[in-house]
């Protein structure tokens, strides 16, 4: 029951990586700390639906 989702920056808005996320376990939405090759910095990167 693993479902893809997408992250997108929080400052650029562009949508840069996909992950696997179980929504049985974590059904709120994913947040992680990402490189982002646009910005060229680590940022927050959150799930889009």
């Amino acid at each position: 029951m693993r479902e893809l989702v997408i992250l997108e920056c929080t400052e650029c808005k562009r949508r840069n990586y996909t992950t696997k996320k179980e929504k049985r376990n974590t059904p709120e939405r994913l947040e992680k700390k990402k490189y982002c090759k646009f910005e060229r910095k680590h940022t927050v990167h959150k799930e889009t639906r």
